[in-house]
Parts: C-alpha cells; structure tokens; sequence
C-alpha cells in the first residue's frame, strides 16, 4: 500500500518544487512586465503578478484576498483528501494521478498567495500574490465589427498568462473530462466484482 501513494505523492512535490523554483527564479531575475522571448512573437516568459483568482478576477479589499486564500487553502486540504480517499480505495490509477495534477497546481498556487506577501515584504500572511509567467499569443488579430461584444476590438490566442501550477491544473481536469468515462466504467467494474465477492461468501 505504501508504495501506491508514493507515485501520485511525489509527483505532486516534484510540481510544486519545479512551479516555486520558476517563479523564485523570474521574480529574482525579472521586472513586473518584463518579457524574454524564447519563441519570437509567440512565446515568452512575461512576468506578472496575480493579485485575486484565475483570469484576474478579485474579491474586493483586504477581506477579500483573506477569504480568497483561506477558501484556497480550505479546497488543497479537500483535494489531498480526496486523492488519499482514491488510492486507499485503488480507484483508477489515471484518475489518481491526474488529482495529483490539480493537487500540485492549487497547492503550487497557495505557497504564493499565503507566505510570498511576507517573504518579498510587500504585504501581510495571507496576502500574497500569485506570481504568473509563460505568454503564448500564438494567433492576434481584431473582430470584426459585426462580431457581437467584441466587435472591433483586437483578439490574441492564447491570451491568459499562467504558470506551471495552472498547467498542471488544467491538464489534471482536461484528462479528467476526456478519459472520465474510462475511469467511472473501471469504478463499476470494480464495484461489480465486490459486490459479486459478496454474495459468493
């Protein structure tokens, strides 16, 4: 049994080290706004700073950052949870690991709005900023006029910066929606074959 929560477990840690030891390197080396290009126009590490939750969004004032990042925290100690709930009843190894991915990312993502305010010194515990970095605005261009809402205005794919906590977020719930029939019809077989233990005995 041990040895089943090794894998996910370490390749959570390993996540979050790489994620911390990225954005400790850009913040110690990089400006806020600054960009080094690695492919040209579209790719490049463009440094800045998250203050409030994915895509930008923010809850008003000091109270709110709190509540954001207790409410962060709350939902890692939920995750790690139901990760350990997953290999001590060996559920489907991919649905295991790729809950380690989203584990890794939100916990990746907690180191910096809890302690970064306090070891940077620019702010309170709590009431730090999670730091973002990799620009791929691989296609720009404008909408038409006649494109509702955003009519006229200019439009880059992909436009969002993100770090490698986000990555791993997003790649632990994509797999999970792709491959989520797998897993719940590995579960019912599983389910199935106990049941049928069961009532043998």
């Amino acid at each position: 049994m041990k040895g089943s929560y090794l894998k996910p477990f370490l390749t959570a840690a390993l996540i979050i080290i790489a994620d911390q030891i990225i954005k400790i390197w850009v913040k110690s080396h990089m400006y806020i706004g600054q960009e080094i290009r690695f492919m040209g126009k579209y790719g490049m590490l463009h440094y800045t700073e998250n203050n409030g939750m994915a895509w930008g969004l923010e809850l008003g004032g000091d109270m709110g950052k709190l509540v954001l990042t207790l409410f962060r925290i709350a939902a890692v100690c939920g995750i790690g949870y139901g990760m350990y709930y997953l290999i001590k009843h060996k559920k489907h190894r991919g649905l295991i690991m790729n809950v380690a991915l989203i584990f890794a990312g939100a916990m990746g993502n907690i180191i910096d709005s809890t302690f970064y305010g306090v070891i940077y010194h620019y702010d309170r515990l709590f009431h730090g900023r999670v730091v973002d970095m990799f620009y791929f605005p691989l296609i720009s261009g404008y909408f038409p006029k006649w494109f509702p809402v955003w009519g006229g205005e200019d439009f880059i794919f992909f436009r969002p910066i993100f770090n490698l906590a986000d990555s791993a977020i997003s790649v632990g719930v994509i797999l999970i929606l792709i491959y989520q029939k797998h897993y719940f019809k590995h579960e019912t077989a599983e389910e199935k074959s106990i049941d049928s233990e069961v009532v043998e005995e």
